[in-house]
C-alpha cells in the first residue's frame, strides 16, 4: 500500500460465510502488511451478539489506527458494532451490504432468521467515522436503492461499482484491486 499504512491496521470483517478461499478479502489479507481478521465463529454462527463481540475482541488487541474492511453481512456487523462502541476508527470500507428487507436466494440464511438472531433493526444513524459503501446495481441481496439509503443514514460516501453482483467469487471476484485504492483514501 503506502507508507502511512505501516501505522494503520486493517481489520477484515467477513460476512456469514467467514473466510472463503479466493474471496477478495482473503486475498487482500494475504498481501497487506498490518492486517488482522475477525476469526470464524465455531458456534452460534447467526448470533449478531457473538459477531459484534468478535469484532470488539479483535479491536481490543490492536494498538493504533484501524481501518475496517467489511463485506456483506460483515457490513451489518460493523453498523451494529458502531452503535454500541465508540473506539476511534480511521475509516471503513463497507462492500455489498445486504438488505434485511429483501427476499434472498435459498442458499442464504433468511432475513427472518437473521432478525430472530438480533440483526434487526439495523442501526441507521451515522457511524461516527469516515466510510465508503461500495454498491452494486445487480446484487441479489440488496437493491442499489436500499444500499443508497443505508449509506445515507450511516453518513457514508456511496460508490456505485456497476453490475458486480454480490462482489464475491460467485460473481467473478477473487481479487478486487479497487479495494486497495479505497483503503488508501480512508488512510489519509
Amino acid at each position: 500500500m503506502n507508507e502511512s499504512m505501516s501505522q494503520t491496521t486493517v481489520l477484515i470483517v467477513p460476512g456469514l460465510r467467514d473466510h472463503v478461499p479466493q474471496h477478495w478479502q482473503t486475498l487482500l489479507q494475504a498481501r497487506l502488511g498490518k492486517v488482522r481478521s475477525v476469526p470464524p465463529l465455531e458456534e452460534n454462527k447467526l448470533s449478531l451478539a457473538a459477531r459484534v463481540d468478535a469484532i470488539q475482541r479483535e479491536l481490543q488487541a490492536i494498538n493504533g489506527p484501524v481501518i475496517l474492511v467489511a463485506h456483506s453481512a460483515g457490513v451489518l456487523m460493523v453498523a451494529h458494532w458502531a452503535a454500541l462502541y465508540d473506539r476511534p476508527i480511521k475509516g471503513a470500507l463497507l462492500a455489498a451490504p445486504p438488505d434485511l428487507e429483501a427476499t434472498w436466494p435459498e442458499n442464504y440464511p433468511s432475513p427472518q432468521s437473521l432478525r430472530a438472531n438480533g440483526w434487526a433493526p439495523l442501526p441507521k444513524g451515522a457511524l461516527g467515522f469516515p466510510s465508503i459503501v461500495a454498491a452494486s446495481t445487480n446484487d441479489h441481496l440488496a437493491s442499489l436503492q436500499a444500499v443508497t439509503e443505508m449509506a445515507r443514514g450511516w453518513g457514508s460516501e456511496l460508490v456505485n461499482l456497476g453490475a458486480v453482483g454480490h462482489l464475491n467469487p460467485a460473481a467473478g471476484y477473487g481479487d478486487w484491486p479497487q479495494a486497495d485504492g479505497f483503503i488508501r483514501t480512508l488512510d489519509r
